[in-house]
C-alpha cells in the first residue's frame, strides 16, 4: 500500500488494488477500506473483476510495482534466477488497457535494465517492456532512476521508473521535483520520538518520547496523509527475540559497521574467540547486522530488513515501526496482516517486515502523485 498511501496524500483516489498474498490484502484493506482489493495472481484477474469498480471512461493512472527478486542483485544469486516474475510487467500493461488508463507508472530496482530474458539470450527484459508498451499504445514514455532520499525519505533507495502515456501530447519527460536534494533526512530525525524497547521482553512501548523533528511531525500529520486521525499511540513497536550470542554481537558493533567491518576491525585472536562462542559467524554476510548511524540516512530497506539492520544504540534489530519510519509510512498505518516473522522466500506468505521492505516509500509515491496530477492538469 505504499503507492496508494502516497498517491492518496497527493489527491488520488485508488479504485482497485491487486494483491497475491493474504497478509498483504489484510494490511491493505485495513488501511485503505475504500479500495476494492482483489486477492489473486494478477495473471488470473479478468476485466469483469475490475470494470464494475472504475469509471466508465477509465482511470488516470495504473501503477505497477512488480516483484523485484528476479532482478535484484541482493542476497543469494539464485534469487536473480530466470522465472515467471520477470514478465509480470505484461500484466500491468494488460490491466491498464482494461482500465483505459491514461498513464502507467512502473517501478523496480535499477538492475531491471540489465536483465536478459534468458541466460543464452541477448534480449533484455526492459527492451521487451518498451516494445510491448509501444504495441499497446503507450509509446510516449520516459525512464528515470530516482533516489528516495531526495524526496524526504530517510533512506538511500534507488529505484527505476517508467512513466508511459497513451496520449502523445502529455509531457512524461520530467521526474518529480526533488524535495530534499541537498539534505538527507537522518535516522536520528526519523527515530527521535521512538522510545526504547528491550529485546526478548515481548513488551511494546506505545508511548512517544516528548521530542519531535519536522519528519516525525509529518509522519503523525493525518491531515497531510488524508487519513483518519488515530489515537497517537505508537503502533507495531514490538522488540524481537535474539539469542544471547547475537545480542553480544550487536553490542560490539559500532555505528556504520556491519559484519564485514567487524571482521576487518577485530584482531585474529579476538575473531577466533568470538567465533568459538558463535558471537561472530565464520562466514561474512555482507548485508547482515549493519548498525545504523544516527547522522545519516539508512541504506535501502529490503524485505530482509530485520536481519540487515541493528538499532544505532540499542542491542536489538529494528522494530516494524522503525522500519516503517525509514520507509516513510505514516504512523497511523497499521501493519495488521500476517505474523511478525515467517520463513523468507515463501511466495505464499509475507510477514510485516517483508510487507514494509517490498513497498514503495509513500513520500516518493506522493512526489509522483503531485507530478502526475500536474501533467494531467497541464
Amino acid at each position: 500500500g505504499g503507492f496508494c498511501t502516497g498517491l492518496h496524500a497527493a489527491g488520488f483516489e485508488t479504485k482497485v488494488a491487486i494483491e497475491y498474498i493474504q497478509s498483504c490484502v489484510d494490511t491493505y484493506s485495513a488501511n485503505h477500506p475504500e479500495v476494492h482489493v482483489i486477492k489473486s495472481d494478477i495473471r488470473n484477474v479478468t476485466s469483469d473483476q475490475i470494470l464494475p469498480y472504475i469509471p466508465k471512461e477509465g482511470v488516470d493512472l495504473v501503477t505497477s510495482g512488480m516483484p523485484c527478486e528476479t532482478f535484484s542483485t541482493a542476497g543469494n544469486s539464485s534469487r536473480a534466477a530466470y522465472d515467471d516474475r520477470q514478465f509480470l510487467f505484461r500484466e500491468g500493461i494488460r490491466i491498464a488497457k482494461i482500465a483505459k488508463a491514461k498513464l502507467i507508472l512502473f517501478e523496480n530496482v535499477p538492475n531491471i535494465q540489465n536483465k536478459r530474458i534468458a541466460k543464452d539470450s541477448k534480449v533484455l527484459v526492459i527492451d521487451c517492456l518498451k516494445k510491448e508498451l509501444v504495441d499497446a499504445g503507450y509509446g510516449n514514455f520516459h525512464e528515470f532512476i530516482l533516489d528516495a532520499s531526495k524526496y524526504g525519505v530517510p533512506q538511500r533507495r534507488r529505484r527505476f521508473f517508467i512513466l508511459a502515456s497513451r496520449d502523445p501530447l502529455l509531457d512524461t519527460s520530467e521526474p518529480p521535483i526533488e524535495t530534499t536534494p541537498d539534505k538527507e533526512i537522518t535516522v536520528q530525525e526519523a527515530f527521535i520520538d521512538i522510545p526504547e524497547v528491550i529485546a526478548n521482553t515481548s513488551k511494546e512501548n506505545p508511548i512517544y518520547l516528548n521530542k519531535d523533528s519536522d519528519y516525525t511531525r509529518l509522519m503523525k500529520d493525518d491531515d497531510f496523509w488524508k487519513r483518519k486521525t488515530h489515537d497517537h499511540r505508537l503502533l507495531n513497536h514490538l522488540p524481537m527475540n535474539h539469542r544471547k550470542n547475537i545480542i553480544e554481537r550487536f553490542t560490539i558493533l559500532k555505528q556504520g559497521e556491519g559484519l564485514k567491518g567487524l571482521f576487518s576491525r577485530l584482531s585474529p585472536q579476538e575473531l577466533k574467540e568470538y567465533q568459538a562462542r558463535k558471537v561472530v559467524p565464520k562466514t561474512i554476510y555482507v548485508k547482515r547486522n549493519y548498525r545504523l548511524r544516527w547522522d545519516e540516512a539508512s541504506p535501502t530497506v529490503t524485505s530482509h530488513c530485520l536481519d540487515e539492520f541493528v538499532h544505532p544504540e540499542q542491542a536489538r534489530a529494528l522494530t516494524v515501526r522503525e522500519c516503517a519510519r525509514l520507509q516513510s509510512f505514516p504512523d497511523s498505518y497499521d501493519f495488521v496482516g500476517g505474523a511478525y516473522l515467517t520463513a523468507h522466500d515463501n511466495r505464499e506468505e509475507q510477514d510485516k517486515y517483508e510487507q514494509i521492505g517490498d513497498a514503495i516509500p509513500p513520500l516518493l509515491a506522493y512526489a509522483w502523485g503531485m507530478k502526475i496530477a500536474s501533467i494531467l492538469k497541464d
